[in-house]
């Protein structure tokens, strides 16, 4: 670890239990409400069919482990399991199975993965450092302080603005290829004003017009059953946006400089829902810090770590000392729904680049951030076409219906996937249909979803 110079801590408090990954997909689990089942945006009532009779070929089901056992208790209570089911990371949970009761064999599921040029390497880099495999969202919170580390160098200052101008010169192509193998060099090659083009663990780092990854990987999973609990990774797939090596706007050269300490902050979940996943992802994000300041070379790093606490006010105050302590940009924050908070009221209008290695919401990509929010996990614009894609493809469904949770993250997601579904694939989808969270039952809505067309 680097000393305590160079990597400043609030406080650090060890996990005592977590949700898991879920709440780190799209939006936290916090929103939505709890007064019912839910409700259909197609305005329709609760049928009675079961799997079959008419129905859609395929159930895109968006939401939460919390919600999803009684969901699928009452969807196989209801469906003999004829229909293919796709879900997103959100309800990659290897518990479920056992939770539901039914080995959910009909049920695949799609997520970010880490598929980068230099995914290996930063693997190797990890377990040397830490004594275990990295976990999720690690490989993208390393990439995303080694961009922020690269565009401080080629901006040769501590300013927000300046660091917003560099982060795709440095990402996107081309120039010196700089990977997690070789980043001092590609950072003291940046603070020297040369061309350099970062290849990340997660992804290739092409930023498009939105500060979104402009491609990705997605592993395509199952569950491995009521014993088992856990899930089994059918393959890794790389997907493409319109623009795969990126745009957007970016300066044409960056002035550099040597013989200057470089500031980054990290806002991550140390406590909270999200803190048996944030503890790994902060060390990730620590390793490139640490491998500036341990190196022979004329520049040092100055890291702040901040505590979310897995709560949009905890995660706004947070950031606001970052903001105080003079950071331009920051790797952070995990969920959505404490990333959206912490855009709007702190970086953008502070002039500070945020950049998330694990809020995937289209929200994200929606905000009007004069281009100072960026993210290293794909958006769930990229996740929305991953899931139609699979549905046509690889489940052979012509027709789809969705059930997905009531907040930004399940209804942008629904709405993604029903857009590219019908415009891309020819498909047809019969209904999207909302669920509220807490509800003892939710037999009417997947009725609802079911419903023939």
């Amino acid at each position: 670890m680097a000393d305590d110079n160079t990597v400043h801590r609030r406080r650090f408090i060890q996990a005592t239990g977590a949700a898991g990954v879920a709440a780190l997909a799209g939006c936290s689990s916090e929103g939505g409400g709890s007064d019912g089942g839910g409700e259909s945006t197609e305005g329709t009532t609760a049928g009675d069919s079961g799997g079959g009779g008419g129905g859609p070929d395929a159930l895109i089901v968006i939401g939460y482990p919390e919600d999803g056992t009684q969901l699928f208790r009452d969807y196989y209570g209801v469906s003999d399991g004829e229909e293919e089911i796709l879900i997103p990371d959100g309800l990659r949970d290897g518990a479920l199975p056992a939770q539901v009761g039914n080995d959910m064999a009909n049920v695949t599921g799609t997520a970010p993965a880490a598929g980068g040029p230099a995914q290996e390497a930063f693997t190797s880099k990890f377990e040397d450092e830490y004594g275990e495999a990295p976990g999720v969202f690690t490989s993208q919170s390393y990439d995303s302080v080694a961009v922020q580390l690269l565009a401080n160098a080629a901006a040769g200052e501590n300013s927000g603005g300046a660091v917003k101008d560099q982060m795709r010169r440095v990402a996107n192509p081309g120039g010196m290829e700089v990977t997690p193998d070789n980043l001092v060099e590609g950072v003291e090659a940046a603070a020297n004003g040369d061309d350099v083009n970062y290849q990340g663990a997660s992804s290739a780092v092409n930023f498009d017009e939105n500060g979104d990854p402009a491609s990705a990987a997605y592993a395509i999973w199952t569950f491995a059953g009521t014993d088992e609990q856990s899930t089994n990774t059918e393959n890794v797939q790389q997907f493409e946006g319109a623009n795969p090596e990126g745009n957007g706007p970016s300066a044409d050269s960056g002035p550099g400089g040597l013989g200057r300490e470089m500031s980054v902050g990290i806002l991550l979940p140390e406590t909270g829902n999200l803190a048996s996943v944030g503890q790994p992802m902060i060390q990730a994000a620590e390793l490139p810090v640490q491998e500036v300041n341990n190196a022979d070379v004329d520049l040092s790093v100055n890291a702040q770590v901040e505590d979310t606490e897995t709560s949009p006010n905890a995660g706004t105050s947070a950031a606001n000392r970052l903001v105080n302590a003079g950071v331009p940009s920051v790797c952070g924050s995990a969920s959505s729904g404490v990333n959206v908070p912490v855009s709007e009221s702190v970086f953008i209008p502070n002039e500070v680049v945020g950049c998330s290695p694990s809020s995937t919401a289209l929200s994200v990509t929606n905000l009007e951030d004069d281009d100072y929010i960026f993210r290293t996990a794909p958006s769930d614009r990229l996740q929305g076409r991953v899931m139609a894609k699979v549905a046509s493809d690889r489940l052979s469904a012509s027709s789809a219906s969705t059930l997905y949770v009531n907040n930004d993250y399940g209804q942008q997601l629904s709405e993604r996937f029903s857009g590219v579904f019908e415009d891309t694939f020819d498909g047809e989808v019969f209904r999207q249909v909302g669920y509220n969270q807490g509800s003892s039952s939710y037999t009417s809505v997947v009725q609802d979803a079911l419903s023939p067309q």
